[in-house]
């Protein structure tokens, strides 16, 4: 898969991704990155890629040729049409299906605005998705485009060595994953779930559903309506709760 991001912060990029398992992925030729100054294609002999608004108003906003030119410089060396995704608070919130259908695609351009944002103009020409990380405002798009790519490299097959690991992971299936234990069998004077030792891998699939029932209820009660469940974990999820409530 190629992603391209488009950056005034290169290296701020390519540090962060360079590590662990993603950057493990572009070693091995399984995810080809590639940063785009947009500063190398502004007219002006001192970087500049900002001006005022038209209309008044605080901050610069990011001209439209510059990122424009950036763009073509990527897309005129494709014999396909990538995906372009702007990083934007006002973008769709992304989630862990977007990532799974995204890991289908040849390629993604991931453009990051800084400062009040990018001239509309470039947006309307290029842009084929406005995507968010959540209900908040950063100081630009390189994070956004950090988490993006490290959360659809992971569903890129061969990424993960032990492909189960992407299929238990939280939200995989619309649950938040179980509680996870490792050694010692005791710490600080918590003992680890019996069930976990028992050796009874049915009963510890079981425990482990359960749990997950249980932690999607007490921490993300939304996700369980679009979560595939059955009636009868439906009806252990209200046991739970009301029974919760009555202590």
């Amino acid at each position: 898969m190629d992603c391209f991001v488009l950056t005034l912060f290169p290296d701020m990029v390519r540090d962060g991704l360079h590590t662990s398992i993603v950057g493990r992925a572009i070693e091995e030729d399984l995810i080809h990155l590639e940063t785009i100054n947009i500063r190398d294609y502004t007219a002006s002999r001192h970087g500049k890629t900002d001006d005022y608004p038209y209309g008044g108003g605080a901050g610069m906003v990011m001209q439209a040729q510059p990122v424009y030119d950036a763009y073509r410089s990527v897309a005129s060396r494709l014999d396909y049409k990538p995906r372009v995704v702007y990083l934007t608070p006002q973008g769709q919130v992304f989630t862990q299906s977007m990532a799974r259908e995204m890991a289908l695609d040849k390629g993604i351009v991931f453009l990051c605005g800084h400062y009040e944002g990018i001239d509309e103009r470039v947006l309307e020409e290029i842009v084929t998705d406005n995507i968010s990380i959540g209900d908040f405002v950063l100081t630009g798009g390189e994070l956004p485009a950090m988490c993006m790519i490290d959360a659809i490299s992971r569903m890129i097959p061969g990424v993960l060595h032990n492909e189960e690991s992407a299929e238990g992971d939280s939200l995989s299936d619309g649950l938040l994953e179980y509680p996870q234990y490792s050694r010692p069998e005791v710490w600080n004077g918590k003992q680890v779930p019996k069930i976990l030792l028992s050796g009874d891998h049915a009963k510890v699939d079981a425990w482990r559903r359960e749990q997950s029932l249980i932690r999607t209820a007490e921490r993300r009660p939304d996700l369980l309506e679009d979560a595939v469940i059955s009636p009868k974990e439906r009806e252990f999820i209200r046991k739970y709760l009301a029974n919760r409530k009555e202590l």
